[in-house]
Formats: C-alpha cells, sequence, structure tokens
C-alpha cells in the first residue's frame, strides 16, 4: 500500500492553522484520495452555475450538500440533497440547500455545495471508521452502516493500525456476518476491498495521531468493490503520552526482586497490635519468610524480637522491597531514602492519595521514584504475597497454599474476596497482588513477569480501568501462547459515547472497546467476579484441547438438554456422531436409552456403564472433550461416580490421553464432596449447576483458540 503523505499534511496543518476541529467535505476527500479509500466522483460549487456544471460533468443522479466547518451533521440542517436527476433540479437544491443552512446556523461559514455522483441502488451498507480511545488510543471499527447503525450497533473495533487477517477478523465479528456472505440470494460482498479499506482507515489514524475521529457511513459493499458515500473527519491535539515506559528487561528485573526478594524493610514497623505496621510483620515472620526482615521506626530498639532501624538507610547491605505501613502524609520523604538508598521497589499500602483527590501527592511520589528508580506498588493496597517464597506482605490473613495461579485486584475489597475464595476452595496461587491507585506498576507490569514465572500457569485479574491499554495488550500477547489470562473488567459504562461527534464515536462505549480489544489480545474475559475466581482454579486443571468435538454423556436426559444449552452458549461444538461412533455407545446403554449427542445411558444405570462410556469416549480419538452429567441414585452413588471417572481419566493420562473433563452432579448434598474429590484429580466437577462446567470448559477452548492450539 502506498499513501500520499504529504497531501494529508498539508490538509490537518491548514485546518488547525485555523483552529478547526472538523474538515469539510473537500478536504476529506482529497485526504481519502490520498490513502486510496474509494469515494464517488465529487466537486465544489460556489453557485448554482457551477452546480449544475458539476453535475453535468459527473453524470446525473448526483447528490447535493451543504459544506460548512461549522455545520458538522448536515442532514440536520437541511443540508443535504439525493437524486437529483435534471439541472433545474440542481439549480433548485443548491438554493434550498444554501438557504436551509443559514437558517440552522446564521453564523456558520458556508464554503458551497458539494455536488457528489449518487451511488446506485444495490449494496450492504456498513460503517468504517476510527476513535481515539482513552485507553487504547486509535482504534478502527466496523459494523452495519446506514440510518439504523446506532439502533443496531453491530460494530466491532481493533488496534490500530489493523492488519489484514485482523480486518477479515472483524467482518466476521459482527451479529449480522452472515449478511456480508450473501442471504436470500443477495451477493457476498467483496470482502478483500471491505478489509483493505479497514486497513487503510487504520493505517491513516495511526500515521495522523491528530485525527480524533473517522466516519464513513455509509459504505456500500457490493460484489464488486465498496465505496464511501459520506466521509466525516474530526481533529484535534494528539494525547501526550505521560506514562514512562519500561523495557521488558527492566520490567523483570524489578520484578524478580519483588517477587522473589531476598531482604525486606518494614517502614513503620510497630509493635502494638492493631496497627498495619504491626500486621505485615507478623505476617512475614509467622508465615516464614526465609529472607532477612527489617523494621524500619525511628522510636524503637526492637520490632517483634528484630533489630528496629531509624530509617531504611541505616538497614545494613541491599534491601529488596520496602513495605511502607505509615501515613500517607510522611511517604514522599521515606521515598526519598529508600532511592538514596538503592532499594528498587516500594510497596505503598497506605491510602490518601488519588483516590481521596490527594493527585499532586501521588505525582509527588511518583517523580521521586522515577528520579531514583524505584518502581512503586500502589498505594492505597492491601500488600501482595508471593507464596512459593512464604511472603506474606499484607496486614490482611494470611493464605500459604502454593499453587498454579496468580490473582490480582485493584480493589481491596475484591482482593479479600479472592483470599477466601482461595482459602474455601483450597486454590493453590502462586502469589496474591494488590494494585490499588496503580500509580506506576500496573497489570502489565505483572502479566510481564507471570508470563515467565514458571510457578504460574493461570492469570487473573480484576480492574476498573487500564492506564496503558497498548502496554496491556502487548504483554498480554506475550503471555497467552503459553497460559490462560482470565480478565473481569469492571464498570460497564459508555460514558465516553456522551461527547462524541460521529456515528462511530457514539458507538465506541468503553464497554465495546474493552470487550473487542480485550478478545483481539487473547484474553479471557469473564462476566463476574465468580466466573473470573471459577476460571482461574479450574483452567490449570484441564488440559489444552485437540480439536472441537465435544461429547456429552448423561445419566439424565434433562440436564443434556440443559449442557447442550451450555455448550452453544458458551460458543462449543457438539460432535456429530457418525454410525460406527453410535453404535459402539449403544452397546453400553440400555434400550430405552439415546445414543446420538447427548448419550443418555439413563438414570438408572449401574457404575460399569458410567465407566465404559466414559472410557469409549477417551478410547475414541475423534472426541476431543467430554461432559459428564451425573444424576444422584442408589444404583450409583456420588462418590463412587467420583471415584470411577477420577481411575478412568487418570488411566488415560498416564497413557498420555489427557482430553478435558467436566462434570456436572445433580443430587443430595453428598454430590458436594464428589464434586471436590473429582476437582483434586483433573475432572472440574460442580454440584447443582449445568452451566458453569461447560463456562469452564468454553474458557479453555477460547485460550486455545487464541494460543493458536485450535485453528
Amino acid at each position: 500500500m502506498t499513501y500520499d503523505n504529504d497531501a494529508v499534511r498539508a490538509v490537518l496543518d491548514a485546518a488547525r492553522a485555523e483552529g478547526r476541529t472538523a474538515l469539510t467535505a473537500p478536504e476529506g476527500k482529497r485526504i481519502t484520495d490520498a490513502y486510496g479509500i474509494p469515494t464517488p466522483a465529487e466537486g465544489l460549487a460556489e453557485s448554482a452555475d457551477e452546480a449544475v456544471a458539476l453535475a453535468d460533468r459527473i453524470g446525473f443522479p448526483v447528490v447535493l450538500k451543504i459544506v460548512s466547518p461549522d455545520i458538522l451533521h448536515k442532514t440536520d440542517a437541511g443540508g443535504v440533497r439525493v437524486g437529483l436527476a435534471s439541472c433545474a433540479e440542481v439549480r433548485s437544491a443548491f438554493t434550498t440547500i444554501v438557504d436551509n443552512a443559514r437558517g440552522y446556523d446564521a453564523k456558520a461559514r458556508i464554503l458551497g455545495v458539494q455536488v457528489q455522483q449518487m451511488i446506485p441502488d444495490g449494496g450492504q451498507e456498513v460503517i468504517v471508521g476510527a476513535v481515539t480511545d482513552p485507553t487504547f488510543g486509535k482504534v478502527v471499527a466496523f459494523g452495519l452502516g446506514g440510518v439504523l447503525v446506532e439502533v443496531l450497533k453491530d460494530i466491532t473495533f481493533r488496534l490500530a493500525p489493523a492488519t489484514e487477517d485482523e480486518a477479515l477478523s472483524m467482518l466476521g465479528g459482527i451479529r449480522a456476518a452472515e449478511v456480508l456472505r450473501g442471504v436470500r440470494g443477495g451477493e457476498a460482498v467483496d470482502r478483500a476491498a471491505l478489509a483493505d479499506l479497514i486497513v487503510r482507515v487504520s493505517r491513516l489514524v495511526a500515521d495522523f495521531p491528530e485525527i480524533t475521529e473517522v466516519d464513513l457511513n455509509p459504505v456500500f459493499a457490493t460484489a464488486s468493490g465498496v465505496l464511501a458515500a459520506d466521509v466525516r473527519l474530526l481533529i484535534g491535539d494528539p494525547a501526550p503520552r505521560t506514562r514512562r515506559r519500561y523495557s521488558r528487561e527492566e520490567i523483570l528485573a524489578s520484578m524478580r526482586r519483588l517477587m522473589q526478594p531476598r531482604s525486606v524493610a518494614v517502614i513503620g514497623a510497630s509493635n502494638e497490635p492493631g496497627k498495619i505496621g504491626n500486621s505485615v510483620m507478623r505476617n512475614l515472620i509467622d508465615g516464614g519468610f526465609p529472607g532477612e526482615i527489617h523494621p524500619v521506626n525511628p522510636k524503637a530498639d526492637d520490632i517483634l524480637g528484630r533489630k528496629a532501624y531509624k530509617t531504611v538507610t541505616d538497614v545494613p547491605g541491599e534491601v529488596d522491597v520496602a513495605v511502607f505501613a505509615i501515613p500517607a502524609k510522611f511517604v514522599p520523604a521515606a521515598l526519598e531514602e529508600v532511592g538514596r538508598k538503592g532499594i528498587p521497589n516500594a510497596v505503598l499500602i497506605p491510602s490518601g492519595f488519588a483516590e481521596t483527590g490527594e493527585h499532586e501527592l501521588q505525582d509527588r511520589i511518583v517523580a521521586i521514584a522515577e528520579e531514583h528508580g524505584v518502581r512503586l506498588l500502589g498505594p492505597n493496597i492491601y500488600g501482595y504475597y508471593s507464596t512459593w517464597q512464604d511472603l506474606c506482605a499484607t496486614f490482611c490473613t494470611p493464605y500459604d497454599v502454593k499453587g498454579p495461579v496468580a490473582l490480582t485486584s485493584q480493589s481491596g475489597g475484591i482482593g479479600m474476596a479472592i483470599l477466601g475464595f482461595a482459602r474455601t476452595t483450597k486454590t493453590g496461587v502462586s502469589a496474591i497482588v494488590g494494585l490499588g491507585n496503580k500509580s506506576d506498576l500496573d497489570e502489565d507490569d505483572l502479566l510481564t513477569w507471570f508470563g515467565e514465572d514458571d510457578r504460574t500457569q493461570c492469570i487473573a485479574m480484576h480492574l476498573e480501568d487500564l492506564k496503558d491499554g497498548r502496554a496491556f495488550v502487548e504483554a498480554a500477547r506475550a503471555t497467552v501462547p503459553r497460559k490462560p489470562v482470565v480478565v473481569l473488567k469492571a464498570g460497564r459504562t459508555a460514558a465516553g459515547a456522551k461527547a462524541a461527534g460521529s456515528h462511530t464515536g457514539a458507538l465506541a462505549g468503553d464497554d465495546a472497546v474493552y470487550d473487542d480489544i480485550l478478545r483481539q489480545a487473547g484474553v479471557i474475559r469473564a462476566p463476574g467476579l465468580g466466573e473470573m475466581l471459577e476460571y482461574a482454579r479450574a483452567l490449570p486443571v484441564l488440559p489444552a484441547p485437540q480439536g472441537d468435538n465435544v461429547v456429552i454423556i448423561t445419566g439424565a436426559g434433562g440436564s443434556g438438554v440443559l449442557l447442550s444449552d451450555a455448550i452453544v452458549d458458551n460458543g462449543l461444538s457438539l460432535m456429530e456422531i457418525p454410525d460406527d461412533l453410535d453404535a459402539a455407545f449403544r452397546r453400553f446403554i440400555p434400550p430405552f436409552g439415546a445414543a446420538g449427542n447427548p448419550v443418555d445411558i439413563t438414570g438408572g444405570e449401574p457404575p460399569s456403564t458410567y465407566e465404559a462410556t466414559i472410557r469409549l469416549g477417551l478410547e475414541d480419538p475423534r472426541i476431543h472433550a467430554l461432559v459428564l452429567g451425573y444424576w444422584h441414585t442408589i444404583v450409583t452413588p456420588p462418590m463412587v461416580f467420583a471415584e470411577l471417572t477420577a481411575r478412568v481419566v487418570e488411566e488415560f493420562r498416564a497413557r498420555g490421553i489427557a482430553k478435558p473433563v467436566v462434570a456436572s452432579l445433580a443430587g443430595d448434598t453428598e454430590v458436594e464432596e464428589a464434586c471436590a474429590y473429582l476437582f483434586e484429580r483433573g475432572v472440574v466437577a460442580y454440584p447443582y449447576t449445568t452451566e458453569k462446567p461447560v463456562a469452564v470448559l468454553g474458557a479453555k477452548y477460547r485460550w486455545a483458540r487464541s494460543a493458536g492450539l485450535l485453528t
């Protein structure tokens, strides 16, 4: 692709010199021509005679549109006339349009009337645009266009610039994707031309950051190409990047000393029970942290049997982490001392910074930290746990169940919910980290570390915002091929749409953009806190699937129906059972049972039927995942079902056949113990629900696709 950047620069510089935030239609035409964006033939007429001459040269019918830098929505001003088929109609429409515009805004500057080729009937109306998102920067948008665009809101987003593959994925990313392929005798659109248009628009806004919004609506897509009938471009000052960026090597170096410290100083350590400094000290000591623990308190000589130091600069040797447990107003001075000591990490537990309106105080500590090369975790956090290091640097309850799950939260309350869930479910964690105000360290730093951490197999993050969406996406893309990343994004608002100046802007609500960009990054987005925690707990348990064929084996027809619904809801595929496999299943089920998929063995069958059908499901290489539906009976009690299922699954995994197996158990309270037994042995099982096990399986499949394990 070749672009005329000089032509675009000339147009933008001229408009900005006049203090304008919107480009006129002729200016938009020059920019689209420079980037090879197809638009109808057109010209600018300053008089009715010029309009007639232009129309005659372009060829009838034509469209007339008012051209004014002060009138953004031309239709609202009565500034558009379509289907003009003669010189007389053009002359009359010119006068009417100008009069309407002056009546709409008497002070508006009127540069003339745009005479544009009338696009023939036919083709699918779509919208292609771009906006400047406060989190992710330039994003490109695609969806159904025309007059119903803001009603249907069938639109999808990607980071700009987008690749050809990403643009093609957008065509399949809207609910009405089938329309583009041709329905009810209609022709399929030229997908290559449409994807090319998306790429060109995304490249335009990436090349020129001052273009804040692009709106091509409608774009007429046909079997022979695409044509943008209306172009709207808004400009402004490029948003300055204020956040300091660190290299991957720098992040890993500081995070290694934070998560695997040899020496920790507690600034504000205390002998007084009830003080945060006392709680942090007790957790570090009682938790068995094997490194050095240095209490810092100018008023004490000894704290909990440890020598106390007046200042952190008095502490002998190197210190990896300084944990702050002092009031906010004292933090800057103490942070200066941490910097002079050469400590690379400061964990700021105190509140009283930006979250309470004290932005200047927070800016001050960030500046101090940057000056001395100190990375900040917090402020306004509960601390952090690094379980494999026996490190509990928090004022909350300790947790020491080591395992493969890293959990982070922006909120202290959510952090405690995470802790309680982990304890109740016996979830093994590699770390639990509070992020609070995220004055410095944030999710992309943690992703970079946990992506490399051999102890961590799954990362789950609660967040309310992202300071640098592109840095997060970059870190996620590097991590997802190796391990799942689960995100719970709180705050599903579209407040950003209120001030939008275009259709694209109005559709780019915060959550809509987050949803698509997180999916583009390969992240599994959890709909709620419970789902985030369950995904985090379960995903390391399940092997990666090797294909899309899912089979349900159930002892209850009703469960089979609900499990089938859940399969569809989670984007999974029920396998079409071939005749030979159908016959093989039928050998193990009674005549009144049902093969096919679900395989209904009926509720009165003995354990041997469950075992035989599960074995068959694991043996046949055409089956890639099993969903089990168990119904509590005296014939096959819950623990009998659990034990046989776990035994068979373990036997096959020992033979190198590892397929994801999930189970839904319906019954009396005994099924709870059976589910816990199965979970501990690699089968994700839940009592009283058909939705949860399939949702977890769906999350595993979404990760496998993002990781490139499935096509």
